[in-house]
């Protein structure tokens, strides 16, 4: 009886010295993977701490959202076709060369930054209009279909089920009937409760194509991180008249009601004119990528006829491997850029300290910015995360104001009320680093007035931070604020 008393102790001793060992073995090994890469600093030091603290899960979780791998096969693809499309955009750059001389002072090196790499160069001759009711805007969308004469092609993160957003899926059923082409192209994640609906089915009975992007694959996410998403709003019309902005293909309504933040306030532009071909070359890219029967990228409509339009501007999109990192270097730039106001309007924030330093800066040097943003939140962790940078933005001159009127989902920047960036990105690590992201950048007194309005309006129904009473707040607030901000860059 002793003895095995003996060898029990012996092994429970062993297995306690292991599970150090294991631990420290583990966590070395995970060391070696964190610094075979070059990341940002805070992204590392978050990794590392979970996985300090909680080795397995910490791992898994790496293993699943840690790096940004979009496949091997994807990654392939995606380069194989940017090398095509980069021709095309080349032909581009010169064909509206000339346009490049119309730009304002202010928004030159933007604008070269912006279609560095790739990307799509400004161009003259368009018309937008900024819209601000979603249930208005379905209704347009729903008059666009109908009025529709050859294709019609619909990119977006969300599709939700009800209300006005299945008024616009009868009218698309109805518009391929009567011989206009149509394309559907969405999240796989964002719009789950869709794919798993009689739609696709019904969609597809009366000839419209439609394409799950970035689908998640059991088994797969060693290969390809299940949160990397396809979050562009892209809906164009006849490669003529494009719309684009924050609002997803959804009612509001009915939206996430269950959220307790009230209903999700959007904004959308209705763009006529030569730009549109940039987005329609944007959602025939995405529509390549993600369509496997398509190996090479070279079906573009032409442009459309030119309109006579006064507005400069210009298509920006951006994603992993795609256009890499160029996103947050035109958001830096544009925050360098400002001379005499900055606003900002985001749902979820959450920038690196590189941003906070560039806002801080420009406040520094006598930039009125202002940040707008919902007051509640439906995710708990980026608001509490997003309050621990309120302290030292206001204590550089950034005016904070937290929206009251529901779930403020507008992304924008107007820059010295001459330049606007207004799409679906996020002032946030997500949207700026994992998402596939479009934007549309404006050089035009008379639509940055009308986006000046629209915050004008925001900024009513807002209430503004207090650097005195927010210095007050219960000092557990001050902690979980901090917590939460360990993890901003992992959100």
């Amino acid at each position: 009886m002793s003895f095995l008393n003996y060898l029990l102790g012996t092994t429970f001793g062993l297995s306690l010295i292991w599970v150090p060992l294991l631990h420290i073995a583990i966590v070395l090994l995970f060391g070696f993977r964190l610094i075979s890469v070059r990341r940002p600093v805070g992204v590392v030091l978050a990794w590392f701490l979970i996985v300090v603290l909680v080795p397995l899960l910490g791992v898994g979780l790496y293993i699943l959202i840690g790096e940004r791998p979009v496949g091997r096969k994807l990654t392939r693809k995606i380069i194989r076709m940017d090398k095509e499309y980069a021709a095309i955009t080349e032909s581009m750059r010169q064909r509206y060369e000339a346009d490049k001389q119309l730009l304002p002072i202010e928004g030159r090196a933007l604008s070269l930054l912006a279609e560095s790499n790739n990307g799509s160069p400004v161009i003259a001759g368009n018309q937008i209009e900024l819209f601000t009711s979603s249930l208005k805007i379905l209704q347009l969308f729903i008059d666009e279909i109908n009025q529709a004469k050859k294709t019609l092609h619909l990119e977006f993160y969300i599709w939700a089920l009800g209300g006005d957003a299945d008024r616009v899926g009868e009218a698309l059923i109805a518009a391929a009937k009567r011989g206009v082409a149509c394309k559907v192209l969405l999240d796989s994640l964002g719009s789950k409760d869709w794919f798993k609906s009689t739609w696709p089915k019904r969609f597809r009975d009366v000839g419209i194509e439609v394409t799950e992007a970035l689908p998640i694959q059991i088994g797969r996410f060693q290969f390809r991180r299940a949160d990397l998403r396809l979050h562009r709003k892209i809906f164009v019309i006849d490669n003529a008249i494009v719309w684009t902005g924050s609002m997803n293909m959804v009612d509001p309504r009915s939206f996430k009601q269950d959220s307790g933040v009230g209903e999700w306030v959007d904004a959308m532009v209705r763009i006529e004119g030569p730009v549109a071909s940039q987005f329609e070359l944007t959602f025939s890219f995405d529509w390549s990528v993600d369509n496997p029967k398509i190996t090479h990228f070279n079906d573009v409509a032409p442009a459309a006829n030119p309109t006579e339009g006064r507005a400069l501007a210009q298509e920006f999109s951006s994603g992993p491997v795609y256009r890499d990192d160029i996103l947050y270097q035109v958001l830096l730039s544009a925050i360098m850029d400002a001379r005499k106001e900055l606003t900002i309007t985001t749902p979820y924030f959450g920038p690196d300290d590189g941003l906070i330093q560039a806002l801080m800066a420009a406040a520094g040097r006598g930039v009125n910015v202002t940040l707008i943003v919902p007051k509640l939140n439906d995710s708990t962790l980026v608001a509490w995360s997003s309050r621990s940078f309120y302290a030292d933005l206001m204590s550089a001159g950034v005016n904070i104001a937290e929206f009251h009127g529901g779930l403020l989902h507008t992304k924008s920047l107007l820059i010295d009320k001459r330049v606007a960036i207004f799409g679906s990105v996020n002032f946030d690590q997500r949207s700026l680093r994992l998402n596939f992201e479009i934007s549309l950048i404006v050089y035009n007194d008379e639509f940055c007035a009308k986006l000046e309005t629209l915050i004008d309006s925001y900024l009513v129904q807002s209430d503004m931070v207090n650097p005195v009473s927010w210095a007050k707040r219960p000092r557990w607030r001050v902690l979980l604020e901090n917590a939460a901000h360990l993890a901003s860059p992992l959100l």
